[in-house]
This record gives structure tokens, C-alpha cells and sequence, in this order.
């Protein structure tokens, strides 16, 4: 079955903390479980230090370069550069373009998608939402949403 999803119709869009994800292809469209999701992120946005239990993420850069570190190795990823961080290794990476970058992440399994879906939020106006520091609650709400969906917070962001 062809699934078309037209660039400017995003229903899948989130605000994920200071992020936009898009579900671009979901893990419940096709057999494999595969998960296409676009991140649009400011200058220095950086997760914490992290492990997906269930699932290998690969990272592929659209636009802007961020450095992402993958069991204590750093590599800078600029427009069409790719990484991957297989299930079982921390990783985290840091936003290093002053004006923002946009990559993709692309997951076999519904863990990572679901975790985004739980801890997002449905924008209130076009573009990132206002930039905040996380508060105690949001940093908890974070972690109990990756604890469910096989993602254990391990550390400090990237500095």
C-alpha cells in the first residue's frame, strides 16, 4: 500500500521540550515498525545522556551540524552526514549551528516514537515553541515516559 504525506499537511507534529518533531513515517505503517521522525532544533539543544534498550537509532543531518557522542566517541554530523547508536550504547549529542539544525531519526520499533508521542505537546503557534529550562517536574515526566518505552536516562547532556 503507497502512503503519501504531503510536506505542508504535518498532523503529526509535536513539541518535544524545546524541539518540533514530525512523524514523518510511523512505526505502525508498515510491517517492519520502522519510525521516520524529522527534529527541528534550536542552538545548543542537547538530551541527556541516554541508552534505547530495545531500539538502534540512526541519526541523519539535514541541515546545521550537531555533535553527537555515541559510547564516549564524539563525531561532528553536518547536512548529509549520518550516525548511528545502536540499542545498548549511551549516547546524547549538542545543536553547534548558531541557527538551529534539523535532522532525522530513524528507529525499528515503536519505543523511541511513542516516548516523543507521551512526552510531547501539541504546538501552540508555527515554529519552536519559547526555549525553558527544564523544571524537576518536566525532567521527571521525561524519564518515566523513557522508562516506559525501554530508554534509561543515564547523565547530563553534551557539553
Amino acid at each position: 500500500m503507497l502512503k503519501e504525506k504531503s510536506p505542508d499537511v504535518r498532523n503529526d507534529t509535536l513539541w518535544f521540550g524545546n524541539t518540533i518533531v514530525d512523524v514523518l513515517v510511523s512505526s505502525a505503517d508498515g510491517v517492519d515498525g520502522i519510525s521516520v521522525v524529522e527534529h527541528r532544533m534550536p542552538f545548543g539543544e542537547a538530551p541527556p545522556l541516554h541508552v534505547h534498550m530495545t531500539e538502534d537509532e540512526i541519526f541523519y543531518c539535514i541541515d546545521g551540524e550537531f555533535l553527537v557522542e555515541v559510547g564516549g566517541e564524539r563525531l561532528a554530523l553536518t547536512a548529509g552526514a549520518s550516525a548511528i547508536a545502536p540499542k545498548g550504547v549511551p549516547h546524547r549529542f549538542r545543536v553547534v549551528s548558531p541557527d538551529g539544525a534539523r535532522c532525522l531519526t530513524i528507529t525499528r520499533g515503536a519505543d523511541f516514537e511513542t516516548m516523543l508521542r507521551t512526552a510531547g505537546r501539541t504546538p501552540t503557534h508555527a515554529g519552536l515553541p519559547t526555549a525553558v529550562a527544564p523544571t524537576p517536574d518536566m525532567i521527571a515526566a521525561l524519564t518515566a515516559a523513557c522508562a516506559a518505552n525501554g530508554i534509561t536516562i543515564m547523565g547530563p547532556p553534551l557539553d
